[in-house]
């Protein structure tokens, strides 16, 4: 069973910057489309962005044209870099695959957007 470690969070004033980690185990991560997805508190979890096994990426609205997600499947690793960050972006970040049975879900990574 893959294990996934996000890491990266922490306090920011609103338009600063982040960069989060997920850190993979197992052999197949380079084959998964893998995402980030994030839960404020009294919401849903909802997937903000996801990539390819071949770096293709898709955003959500509410994130386009701010975070970038990259990966580096030689270090089972993928990364979510956000700018211009907003309140609204205060929630819990996690990874994990976006087709199929998804991962045991890790911890997370708290971010929270000051104004």
């Amino acid at each position: 069973q893959v294990q996934l470690v996000e890491s990266g969070g922490g306090l920011v004033q609103a338009g600063g910057s982040l960069r989060l980690s997920c850190a993979a185990s197992g052999s197949t991560f380079s084959v998964i489309a893998m995402g980030w997805y994030r839960q404020a508190p009294g919401k849903q979890r909802e997937l903000v962005a996801a990539i390819s096994s071949l770096g293709l990426t898709n955003y959500a609205d509410s994130v386009k044209g701010r975070f970038t997600i990259s990966r580096d499947n030689a270090k089972n690793t993928m990364y979510l870099q956000m700018n211009s960050l907003k309140t609204e972006d205060t929630a819990v970040y996690y990874c994990n695959r976006v087709t199929g049975t998804y991962y045991y879900w890790g911890q997370g990574t708290q971010v929270t957007v000051s104004s």
